[in-house]
């Protein structure tokens, strides 16, 4: 019996390496086709003609290191090492030395004349001719040229990155319509730099800074959850096309009657254009009655537009921004701001944060997000997101700094307490509830951590008065200025979306005010 239960356990080994076999082999066939398809798109990287198309092969990459972090015991080293070539021969391509450009492609830009023409830039297409047909190149005009490439050349090299991202989401209306790409982003620009996220005192909001009557008109406003569609780019872009469209139709196809009217007030522009017989926007019995926000307003946008489609005749040299969206599941719980630390930024640029902002209006940039969720990024941030922001040093260190709370850099000093000694009565320095006898050297009370300090009652039935209460978590919380939901779920350990339900409040936005009482029933004690 012994001797069949030794064969028995001998054996076991062996059969259960026979059993592995299969799947261990299925495993490594999948591990290899992953390696070699990566060394297959490292080859095509490489032999990339375009950035656009270096974008589209990383982000096949990006796909296969997520496949093997799916797999169980997948080897990611050698699958990284592959991708970091790659990534190399991206970054390379990006490098361009003044130097080494030929004299006759350098540009000489005097500041002063404006080119008659256009180009034969890419860009230039029907719609764009059409645009630069119709308006007019003047004075006007060329001081919002040189007022961009000067003071508010910051703004307008902001204004680009932002709308670049946010392209694929607006361009497609304005396109329908047949208007110009650049039309788009001089509005954008003068009207928001391409922040969705940003207001006016009056009233206006969203990148195309729709004021609330005009947005109800072309069917933006709260949209049942809290949240406020002037806020969302597609949306917007597509009111404002129907808008401009509209001013078109009733004056007389004119750009910079349009324009006025977008700033300055349909009613006006219309009042003004019919009483002067339909004069076009630089006659000066037309000009004139415009206010002067609207006679900047006008000629800025039409400039940004212009340097939009002529950016070498001017020197601008534009930062490359990848425009083609994907969409990003996460793997663990994060927030934006976290995103954003971990993503790191291009060279040249400023980080994510307005990236994921634009692209994601309708979160928040503290909300938690759950693993699983899906959000809207480009190529670039995907392999930010793949390669910083899911393990390493880099993700773990955005988690602690997105994690780290100020009110705990407070500390307590000691105080001055009553004890009996001896049965006399003496005051001492009391640090850390140790006796001041018991500590050697000169106790410094700034950097002493204090505990609740021990008194021993003269009267031994107080005792039992003295005793801590253990911690109540409290029913209810009144809301501050500065308070959102998340922070206050944070502060109470609550779950967001219980704390939501408990309190009927409705995604994703879950609004509240200062002075609103919320439940803390679903919280922990």
């Amino acid at each position: 019996m012994q001797s069949a239960k030794k064969c028995v356990l001998a054996a076991t080994p062996l059969i259960l390496a026979m059993l592995a076999t299969p799947a261990l082999a299925a495993k490594n066939k999948k591990e290899a086709a992953l390696q070699a398809e990566m060394t297959r798109l490292e080859a095509e990287v490489k032999a990339a003609e375009s950035p656009d198309a270096r974008d589209v092969l990383i982000t096949r990459m990006d796909g296969l290191l997520q496949q093997c972090g799916a797999m169980k015991g997948c080897q990611m080293v050698p699958l990284l090492e592959v991708y970091k070539r790659a990534l190399a021969v991206e970054d390379a391509s990006e490098e361009v030395d003044i130097d080494d450009i030929d004299a006759e492609d350098r540009i000489n830009v005097t500041g002063q004349n404006v080119p008659e023409g256009a180009t034969a830039d890419a860009l230039l297409d029907d719609r764009s001719r059409n645009f630069l047909a119709r308006v007019q190149m003047n004075p006007a005009v060329q001081a919002g040229i040189r007022r961009w490439l000067t003071d508010m050349r910051p703004s307008l090299m902001t204004s680009y990155e932002n709308f670049q991202y946010l392209k694929p989401q607006m361009a497609p209306a304005f396109h329908k319509y047949g208007l110009s790409e650049a039309l788009l982003f001089g509005i954008v620009t003068k009207e928001s730099n391409g922040k969705v996220h940003v207001g006016s005192r009056v009233g206006a909001i969203g990148p195309m800074q729709f004021m609330p009557a005009t947005g109800r008109r072309f069917g933006l406003g709260n949209d049942g959850t809290g949240f406020d569609t002037r806020y969302d780019p597609r949306m917007s872009a597509e009111a404002a096309a129907s808008y401009i469209v509209e001013r078109y139709a009733e004056l007389n196809g004119s750009i910079e009657m349009a324009l006025a009217a977008y700033n300055g007030g349909e009613g006006r522009a219309l009042r003004i254009f019919n009483a002067t017989g339909g004069r076009n926007f630089w006659d000066s019995t037309v000009y004139n009655q415009f206010p002067a926000e609207t006679r900047d307003y006008v000629p800025m946008v039409i400039a940004a537009a212009w340097l939009y489609l002529h950016a070498k005749d001017y020197g601008l040299r534009f930062p490359r921004i990848s425009n083609k969206q994907v969409s990003l599941r996460l793997q663990k719980p994060t927030t934006l701001n976290e995103l954003t630390i971990c993503m790191g930024n291009q060279r040249g640029t400023d980080g994510f944060q307005r990236a994921l902002r634009n692209m994601n209006p309708r979160l928040d940039v503290n909300q938690w997000l759950q693993a699983g969720t899906t959000i809207t990024v480009n190529s670039t941030m995907s392999r930010a997101y793949s390669w910083n922001c899911v393990n390493g040093k880099r993700a773990d260190i955005a988690r602690q700094v997105i994690s780290a709370d100020p009110s705990t850099a407070i500390v307590r000093v000691g105080t001055l307490v009553n004890r009996t000694v001896d049965g006399g009565d003496s005051s001492d320095l009391v640090a850390n509830n140790r006796p001041a006898e018991a500590t050697s050297g000169v106790v410094d009370p700034a950097v002493v951590v204090q505990k609740p300090a021990v008194i021993k009652p003269s009267n031994p039935q107080a005792a039992s008065k003295l005793q801590p209460s253990a911690k109540k978590s409290p029913d209810s919380h009144r809301v501050t200025n500065g308070e959102t939901l998340y922070s206050i779920a944070r502060d109470y350990k609550c779950n967001v979306a219980s704390l939501a339900k408990d309190n009927k409040l409705k995604a994703p936005r879950y609004s509240i005010k200062p002075g609103q009482v919320l439940r803390l029933s679903k919280c922990k004690p």
